[in-house]
């Protein structure tokens, strides 16, 4: 009954080697874009941010109400 002989710094080294790897991959996938994809990417990043603030409602805005509301819901002094 022998058991088998492991050279730990070599498991080690291996298990390193592996991970430094699967780290490359990630950044070949994450940075390795043309600069047309990233300026695309860019555009239309910004042409959704102008939209979201398009549409952005503003409470502050005269006679705005929400759905269900009263003229007395808007009134501040008539909080109980």
């Amino acid at each position: 009954m022998t058991a088998e002989i492991i050279n730990l710094n070599k498991v080690r080294k291996a298990k390193d080697r592996a991970e430094k790897e699967r780290r490359a991959e990630e950044n070949r996938i994450r940075h390795g874009r043309t600069k047309a994809e990233r300026e695309q990417d860019e555009a239309l990043r910004a042409r959704d941010g102008a939209a979201l603030d398009g549409a952005r409602i503003d409470d502050a805005e005269p006679g705005y109400k929400r759905s269900g509301e009263t003229e007395d819901d808007l009134d501040p002094g008539s909080v109980s």
